[in-house]
């Protein structure tokens, strides 16, 4: 997979993010592989009431940002999880 379409798909699902980590282009996509693990590791904490509902429209949004980011090639940080950095 080219550099677009692996941060398109690490956007996708987890599963999405998975292929992407294993069969796309790492070194090209990273900026994008790094902010859609930090977004959904961050969805891990959706289920906590009240607190979780806020969160889970925020991070549709990021999500949003996120992807319209990876389909212009574009590396545009999420508004504040996006200096998170698990990749390197």
């Amino acid at each position: 997979m080219d550099k677009r379409t692996t941060g398109i798909v690490a956007y996708i699902t987890w599963i999405g993010l998975i292929i992407a980590l294993v069969a796309g282009d790492k070194e090209g996509a990273k900026f994008h592989l790094n902010q859609a693990l930090v977004l959904w590791l961050f969805m891990l904490l959706t289920p906590i009431p009240c607190l979780g509902q806020i969160l889970l429209i925020f991070l549709i949004v990021c999500w949003v940002i996120g992807l319209i980011g990876a389909i212009n090639e574009e590396e545009k940080e999420m508004p504040l999880i996006g200096s998170i950095k698990l990749i390197k």
